[in-house]
């Protein structure tokens, strides 16, 4: 595992910011930490990246305790905070030899992993400008050039598209999905089409406490405890036929279409493909409705006081 928090809790005096939460990430894994403002998802991941001790609770990353071990973490992780922290006063270049010497990366080595940043992060028409002469777009660059610049295995990304216009949005977001490929990812943000875009699944914390963990093609599936079917049978069959089946909770017909809800740990695709060759029917279509995104995170979060 990559990330393993085990019964993790953050208390700030009498406010618990995190209460108890336990899950692991895998190696490759693209997850998103979603939930509301004040739920608890930055004081996590500035505990798993060191910023932050932890009051009870453990935090591994690549077997390393980010307490006893916190410069073994900090050498393979990379971490881009909701508040980019630049220096607006350095050039581009100049930056990220600077962050190289953090990390101990000397001599050739530095010029070429700057050299690799900059080609990589598409900043080579702004590596001789300073930092504060850039765009919000570029300084996101810059920062995500930073934490990856010495190659972590773990990324960790705070509202990485914070501000941006849409086409900036979108270059982030390639540029996102680019670098993830050989990298453990955990993206953060409230943008709900960034993380259908990005994520393969999804973590949704509410009031400190995680309320949902589970691949992002299954929460997309589920909605209120049910699961929605859309089938379609080239020949008629009665309501009444589909209603009996068990599981089913309500249907719904638009011309040869219905709309079957179940309970959402009974699956009928069985009983429904036996009902259509007892009554001599071709099944033209069977499929899952998706759910919004953003109606589930409303579902899920829907009592947290957003500050």
């Amino acid at each position: 595992m990559s990330l393993v928090i085990s019964h993790l809790t953050k208390q700030y005096g009498q406010q618990l910011a995190v209460k108890d939460i336990s899950f692991s990430i895998e190696k490759g894994e693209i997850v998103g930490f979603l939930g509301p403002n004040g739920a608890g998802k930055s004081t996590t991941m500035k505990i798993a990246t060191t910023y932050l001790p932890p009051t009870n609770g453990t935090v591994h990353v690549n077997g390393f305790d980010v307490v006893k071990q916190p410069m073994e973490v900090r050498k393979i992780i990379g971490y881009l905070p909701e508040h980019n922290p630049l220096y607006l006063d350095m050039y581009v270049h100049e930056y990220l030899s600077f962050v190289c010497g953090v990390y101990g990366i000397t001599g050739s080595e530095r010029k070429q992993r700057v050299a690799e940043m900059i080609e990589l992060c598409g900043l080579t028409k702004e590596q001789n400008k300073k930092i504060e002469s850039l765009s919000k777009g570029y300084r996101q660059r810059v920062g995500l050039a930073q934490a990856l610049i010495h190659n972590p295995s773990v990324l960790i990304l705070d509202e990485p598209t914070s501000g941006l216009d849409p086409n900036q949005i979108i270059e982030i977001r390639k540029l996102i999905k680019q670098i993830s490929a050989n990298k453990t990812v955990i993206l953060s943000t409230h943008i709900m089409q960034e993380v259908e875009a990005l994520c393969d699944r999804v973590i949704v914390i509410r009031q400190g406490e995680i309320v949902a963990d589970d691949r992002l093609k299954n929460l997309l599936s589920q909605r209120d405890g049910v699961k929605i079917l859309l089938v379609e049978w080239e020949g008629t069959i009665a309501v009444e036929d589909l209603q009996t089946l068990a599981g089913v909770r309500s249907v719904t017909q638009t011309g040869k279409s219905f709309r079957i809800v179940t309970e959402v740990n009974v699956d009928v695709r069985a009983e429904l493909f036996r009902l259509s060759a007892e009554k001599k029917l071709s099944l033209l279509s069977l499929r899952e409705e998706e759910s919004n995104l953003e109606e589930i995170f409303r579902s899920l979060t829907s009592s947290e006081t957003v500050a």
